[in-house]
């Protein structure tokens, strides 16, 4: 499958997990604000009816006190009066209310009856008993009416002490406020809160007039205000602040649902990513084997096809045998036979690493001097080039312990590489360097070589990684000697970096701790 192909399918398998992972969070955005706009509603409507409530129980209990004092006041009087010329009997009966100076509210008389006994015959008296019921009905009526206008000035006199005298009162002896708590949880339960609340009550310039026990400040970013009082002056007004610790945990525990379906949205986008990062490193593992066959192809092919050519020369009878001819041959033979048991002993190297059989056999040995000794079998091959090593041995403590086969090959396929990637036709300056630094014992391997590109110096250290330089076989190697020097180099604690600029060089600086034997 082409890389292009493959972009464009996590392309938008990408865009799909993240649109339908962007619609999870829209969607639970969304119920959680249509869940608080709900919450701040209801507990709106409970405050205001729990004001209601308060306000409608100090008029009550004004009506009941101003009933029971007006009724204290209330007179009634009987009276019956007698005329003498004809010997009409008259019963009244006289109800009234009046206020402290006076003033009457109301006034009532019920007419009971007026008769003369000694001239009414029996005959007659159930006659007028009858006229009598009569009477006595609009009597009642009478009453109601006269009852209603009573009640309407008792109502008065109630509006005009709680409008003159209850607002006069301080806010903490007009609020009951533990009745006030029962009525904003009982208006919070009926309309389906059931979570712990704290408030206060305070004036209406913001003094604190009560605390409820439990009172904290958690969630106090979320306060509800109801005005109590509110058809008082505004200087007598109150005000009830109501906060919710949980409110949060509310309003989140409706969105709950939506969690492992947001998780596994999370777990499949995961698994995506990790399933198309392994595809392309398969790709690129697979384009890596395609170039190590080919330069293992090519390497192979160059001492076989030599060995393979002087032994037809000594098998062509036409060809004189002298001993010059025969040295000659013998000598390409086992060259050649050496250059390819190198090849195959360093990719079975590799493979020993990979499988961790192989082992280090320590000693101690003296940087300087090993480096000394390796620039010199070198400097040979970097003349050749028109150039020269140089180097600079600052390091105090310069001895180390470690394998001197496996070190000493890290070390030459580093300046081996410097040879290899040289400029063409331009001569090649090798600078070799080591110092003390703190507690380790460094040192740097510069050329003046091709350089590396940036975005393939982070790749250079791994296994069968060739910079890129078309199909041209100049160079030879199966991308294998900086991936077994970064090996050896971390097997013996140490730690190696290159720093390169393309077409001015590059330097490898390794670093090794102190000294210490092993005691294995």
């Amino acid at each position: 499958m082409k890389k292009s192909t493959i972009w464009i399918i996590a392309t938008i398998m990408g865009l799909s997990f993240l649109g339908l992972l962007f619609l999870q969070l829209s969607y639970i955005e969304q119920m959680a604000k249509m869940k608080k706009e709900q919450f701040d509603e209801s507990v709106n409507r409970s405050l205001y009816q729990a004001s209601h409530n308060l306000e409608m129980n100090e008029t009550m209990r004004y009506l009941e006190k101003d009933v029971k004092d007006t009724e204290r006041r209330a007179y009634s009087q009987d009276s019956m009066m007698v005329d003498g010329l004809d010997g009409t009997v008259k019963q009244s009966h006289q109800f009234a209310v009046a206020a402290d100076d006076g003033t009457v509210y109301s006034s009532f008389e019920l007419k009971t009856f007026a008769i003369k006994p000694a001239s009414v015959s029996k005959a007659m008296i159930l006659r007028t008993d009858k006229s009598s019921i009569s009477e006595a009905s609009k009597s009642l009526q009478e009453i109601v009416r006269n009852r209603y206008v009573y009640q309407k000035a008792l109502l008065d006199e109630v509006v005009y002490n709680i409008l003159y005298t209850a607002s006069d009162k301080p806010l903490k002896e007009r609020v009951n406020f533990r009745l006030l708590d029962r009525d904003i949880k009982v208006e919070l339960l009926n309309n389906g809160i059931n979570i712990p609340y704290h408030f206060t009550v305070e004036t209406s310039d913001g003094r604190e007039v009560y605390r409820c026990p439990d009172y904290t400040d958690e969630g106090r970013e979320h306060v509800y205000t109801q005005t109590l009082f509110r058809n008082d002056p505004s200087p007598k007004m109150g005000v009830v602040k109501v906060h919710f610790p949980d409110m949060n945990s509310y309003i989140f525990s409706s969105v709950r649902f939506m969690i492992p379906s947001m998780i596994f949205t999370v777990v499949l986008l995961i698994t995506f990513v990790f399933t198309i990062v392994v595809i392309f490193r398969q790709k690129r593992y697979s384009e890596i084997k395609n170039d190590f066959i080919n330069n293992m192809t090519h390497e192979l092919k160059t001492p076989i096809s030599s060995i393979s050519l002087a032994a037809q020369m000594l098998n062509d009878d036409t060809v004189v045998k002298t001993p010059q001819i025969m040295k000659h041959l013998g000598g390409i033979i086992n060259d050649e036979s050496k250059r390819l048991r190198f090849l195959v002993e360093k990719v079975l190297q590799m493979s020993m690493f990979d499988r961790k059989t192989a082992s280090f056999k320590k000693k101690e040995l003296d940087l300087n001097e090993l480096l000394e000794s390796i620039a010199s079998t070198f400097s040979l091959r970097v003349e050749h080039t028109g150039g020269k090593i140089y180097t600079e041995i600052e390091a105090v403590d310069s001895a180390i312990y470690v394998d001197e086969v496996h070190f000493q090959n890290a070390i030459t396929n580093l300046m081996d590489n410097a040879v290899k990637y040289r400029k063409p036709d331009e001569p090649l300056d090798l600078y070799i360097r080591t110092w003390n630094e703190k507690e380790h014992l460094c040192f740097s391997i510069r050329d003046t070589g091709l350089g590396i590109k940036k975005e393939n110096v982070k790749k250079i250290f791994d296994k069968f990684y060739r910079v890129h330089t078309g199909n041209v076989h100049d160079v030879k190697g199966f991308g294998l000697g900086l991936a077994y020097v970064k090996k050896i180099i971390n097997l013996h604690e140490g730690e190696i970096k290159c720093e390169s600029e393309l077409g001015k060089g590059t330097t490898f600086t390794i670093t090794l701790p102190i000294l210490r034997e092993d005691t294995n």
